[in-house]
């Protein structure tokens, strides 16, 4: 028996503009700002979304940073590098801040912010661990799992030694 999935409201917010009222969805509000918002686990689905945020913000102007929060227990390893690579490539400074919880993918996001731009609110908490697998088949794909695991291990510890600074033996 499956859960039925809770209803989750989308807020709209109601401005007065010169020429009436103007809805918008609270995350489309939120983008005029320049503002996205991870709340939930990094998938493909969030990942796009995002990545197609930031690639409108930077069209839209290439030098205004880009506020990014994030609330997120982390996710797929493979989306969250998508998301990562994306603020590597544009021009427009990210902003991270943690609101919640970083942790996993989330953390390394949030550490992917422009120098000096990282902030964590008082109460919120940042969690870093090893990439996660599980491996089934037979031997040969075991060990392919394996060595991929360890690729990705090496690569996400690199991203935080590049924007942490913090020698690997030190961490």
């Amino acid at each position: 028996m499956t859960q039925p999935k809770a209803y989750i409201p989308n807020p709209i917010v109601i401005e007065q503009t010169a020429r009436g009222e103007r809805q918008y969805d609270i995350y489309s509000r939120l983008l005029l700002d320049r503002i996205v918002f991870l709340g939930t686990e990094v998938n493909d689905t969030v990942a796009n979304l995002l990545i197609a945020q930031m690639l409108f913000m930077e069209q839209s102007d290439p030098e205004a940073p880009i506020h990014f929060y994030i609330n997120s227990p982390g996710g797929s390893v493979y989306a969250g590098l998508g998301i990562y690579d994306i603020m590597q490539h544009i021009t427009c400074p990210v902003h991270t801040y943690c609101v919640g919880l970083a942790a996993s993918m989330g953390s390394l996001l949030l550490t992917a912010g422009a120098p000096g731009q990282r902030y964590s609110m008082p109460h919120s908490r940042i969690m870093i661990h090893q990439p996660l697998g599980g491996a089934r088949g037979q031997a040969s794909d075991i060990q392919i799992q394996a060595q991929e695991i360890q690729e990705l291990k090496d690569q996400l510890n690199d991203i935080y030694i590049k924007h942490s600074h913090v020698p690997m033996e030190r961490s």
